[in-house]
């Protein structure tokens, strides 16, 4: 970037103090400009997107709440209209905080939320899925909508053999039975006195967000493969949709033209890619709208939860893992993944785990292939409710009321007063641990149903040894039996994936949950493994997104001439006063505990005079860990929107392109950390820019297994398991008696 380009952005605010002509003396005139990526996530609340650099640093990122709305219960829907809004606002503002030329950013990855876009095939417009018909804004069936309870039975009564690549059957939150409900339910077109369904293509929301983009009708395996019932060629006799399935389900015009509402049949009129793999570059049309050009490229875009993978399991960490290590002595690539598992939390946590062969895990999604890279396999857990749990948890005990104004008081978050809390109880009541405060406490939590690994959405929870106590201390305790739960049902999951055949090694966090120490110390000693906190807590997902943009760039420095030469790093991390060293980033603390909120503040320059990282209030800090944003959070974000117009700055394609060339400079001898790769086994550049970019991530290892804490919560894993059995046992037994109510009542 050279001084004239920085010198017109008047309002460059420098986070390290160095002034405009300092920083313009700094730059190494011989060496090329840097490339940047772009990762944008479409989270179930709010939107974001990051800048990343060639050294996995964060330089910019912005969120803005997204709506969704419920006319209905379990009919709970959005509007992919204003997710591209949002999208493009996000970006645009990252450029704009980041401080960097546009033409610079070669790749862009999106992830998304797994619910179902609904699109008019003629017009490539929104089409409305209900319950008002009439707004066809309203064209997204979210995924924790739960209307179509009855077409998923319909299905899985089929005992198909596509459902035993989705954990033996579909979940009422894949896709699938949401096509199925709306077939059931779309009204006639008033014209055609045709069904509107006849009308509609079908994406995966990430999916769609890469037609968006490119134009392009190219699907991901990772949409659908995980959720809509397709299966990779040579797995089984069949090439991805299964005619003989849909037809079995009433769903033949899904069928039709060579399954054209669907993506098209691989390979003849359909293209399918694993994760990061080019779609293409930018219409010009969505460059203009994201601030980017058209030398842009487009990663094939995954699933939310699966971005938190890419984003997490191919850190380093500060200390070895003795069994990683061993493991890794004889893997290469993308094979390394395998043992690690990538724990993606938020209001619920989805458990993620790769290997080179196909395992089939009762009451565990998948096995899926080619999701992450041809030939390799993933398995998908998870827990319904996790922040979502705590919140309820702390929002319905009496002394909730009393907790906000004590934590308020104290200057910390509920979740830290409570932890310092029970610290304070442990020795008033001369207890040996503060585990064992909540020994005679037995707490199962599935509120929501279980997702894994027992499968069970019936499954409510239950708590056995509450007294008529309702102090700040007894919420505290009921607190800790609930984080206990969520280790317990952890271990649950792994459990399970190990018997049937996985190893796992370590488990990989993201999400504002690893903040809270108590929750990731009570993980470690529940399930045994080491607990890696990742270089970016809440950012985990959006910087996966990144990767994948990352790995599309590849292709269009190819385009544009570049090859596989080496680029230097970014502009940040040369701005240094006389020495060679590099001052520290704000975005890579080891303890990564700056929020996203706090990012993009910072990005833009709101630094706290003397202090060299952004402070997080309470209620943020809260909120994160629950997985979500607070309220303020949305409001701060609203209010700009009318002030940020970046655009691509009136230039034609042609010219960016001649700005980006004119503005490349020969290599030197400076090595850079990013270059194109000529790897040739599948999944092998993702997985480089994975282990390139990734930083390194905080270990948290379990107590020894003599430790007193992991005695007591071995025996407690007992009562957990015996629970859920007894709960099951309950209520068949219950359920027998009302079946013969009712045949008596019925003779």
């Amino acid at each position: 970037m050279s001084s004239t380009h920085i010198a017109s952005h008047r309002s460059f605010t420098n986070p390290f103090g160095l002034s405009l002509k300092n920083l313009t003396k700094l730059q190494d005139v011989n060496a090329p400009d840097p490339i940047y990526y772009v990762g944008v996530d479409v989270g179930t609340g709010s939107a974001r997107a990051a800048v990343v650099d060639q050294t996995g640093a964060i330089l910019g990122l912005a969120e803005r709440p997204i709506t969704r709305n419920e006319l209905k219960a379990n009919h709970i829907t959005q509007s992919s209209t204003e997710i591209w809004e949002s999208i493009c606002y996000c970006t645009k503002t990252a450029i704009g905080n980041s401080h960097i030329d546009p033409s610079f950013v070669l790749g862009i990855g999106f992830d998304a939320t797994c619910s179902l876009v609904a699109i008019n095939e003629k017009t490539d417009e929104p089409i409305a899925v209900g319950p008002d018909f009439t707004d066809d804004l309203e064209n997204i069936i979210l995924w924790m909508d739960h209307r179509a309870d009855v077409e998923t039975d319909e299905i899985n009564a089929t005992g198909d053999e596509s459902l035993k690549y989705v954990g033996g059957k579909m979940s009422i939150e894949m896709e699938l039975p949401k096509m199925k409900w709306l077939k059931n339910h779309l009204p006639k077109d008033t014209e055609t006195g045709k069904s509107l369904f006849e009308s509609c293509k079908f994406y995966d929301l990430a999916d769609f967000l890469t037609h968006k983009a490119t134009g392009k009708e190219t699907r991901s395996f990772c949409s659908t493969v995980c959720k809509q019932g397709f299966i990779p060629d040579g797995i089984t006799n069949r090439n991805g949709w299964s005619s003989d399935f849909l037809l079995k389900v009433d769903l033949p015009e899904l069928v039709e033209d060579n399954f054209r509402r669907l993506g098209g049949l691989p390979g003849v009129t359909g293209t399918y890619l694993s994760a990061g793999e080019t779609v293409g570059a930018l219409t010009e049309v969505a460059a203009e709208e994201l601030g980017l050009t058209t030398n842009c490229y487009v990663g094939s875009g995954v699933i939310d939860a699966y971005a938190g993978w890419i984003g997490t399991v191919a850190a380093q960490t500060e200390v070895p893992i003795p069994d990683m290590v061993e493991q890794d002595k004889n893997l290469f690539g993308m094979a390394q993944a395998s043992g690690r598992l990538a724990a993606v939390a938020g209001t619920s946590t989805c458990h993620i785990c790769l290997d080179e062969k196909e395992i089939f895990v009762e009451g565990v999604w998948g096995p899926y292939r080619d999701v992450m890279a041809k030939g390799y396999w993933l398995a998908e857990g998870g827990q319904s409710c996790t922040g979502a749990l705590l919140a309820h948890v702390l929002s319905t005990h009496p002394a909730y009321t009393e907790l906000g104004v004590a934590s308020e008081a104290s200057g910390l978050s509920r979740f830290d007063f409570l932890n310092s809390r029970l610290e304070a109880l442990k020795k008033n009541t001369k207890e040996r641990s503060v585990v064992a405060l909540a020994k005679h406490l037995f707490f199962y939590g599935d509120f929501h149903g279980n997702r894994s690994p027992i499968a069970d959405p019936h499954m409510r929870a239950s708590i056995i040894g509450q007294s008529m106590d309702v102090s700040i201390d007894a919420l505290a305790i009921e607190y800790l039996a609930a984080c206990e739960f969520i280790g317990q049902q952890t271990r649950h999951i792994i459990e399970k994936m190990e018997v049937s055949g996985y190893k796992i090694n370590a488990v990989f966090m993201s999400g504002g949950q690893c903040r809270n120490g108590l929750l990731m110390r009570l993980l470690a000693d529940c399930t045994g493994l080491p607990i890696v906190i990742p270089r970016y807590i809440d950012a985990s997902v959006v910087f996966g997104a990144a990767m994948l943009g990352a790995v599309a760039a590849e292709d269009a420095l190819k385009a544009l001439g570049d090859g596989p030469k080496s680029r230097r790093n970014s502009t940040a991390s040369h701005m240094t006063e006389t020495k060679d060293e590099q001052p520290p980033s704000p975005y890579t603390a080891p303890s990564a505990t700056a929020s996203m909120t706090s990012i993009s503040a910072l990005a833009a320059g709101n630094m706290q005079s003397n202090f060299p990282f952004p402070i997080m209030t309470p209620i943020e800090d809260e909120s994160k860990q629950l997985g979500y944003k607070s309220v303020d959070d949305s409001e701060e974000e609203d209010e700009g929107d009318e002030l940020i117009s970046f655009g691509s700055k009136s230039k034609t394609q042609e010219s960016a392109t001649q700005s980006f060339m004119n503005k490349r400079k020969p290599m030197k001898s400076a090595p850079a950390p990013r270059k194109a790769s000529n790897a040739t086994r599948p999944g092998d550049k993702l997985w480089k820019v994975m282990t390139e970019l990734s930083g390194v991530g905080r270990i948290i290892f379990p107590s020894n297994q003599n430790d007193p804490d992991r005695k007591l919560l071995n025996t407690k894993y007992k009562i957990f398991k015996d629970q859920i059995e007894t709960q099951q046992k309950y209520r068949a037994m219950v359920d027998k008696t009302e079946e013969a109510i009712s045949n008596y009542l019925n003779i």
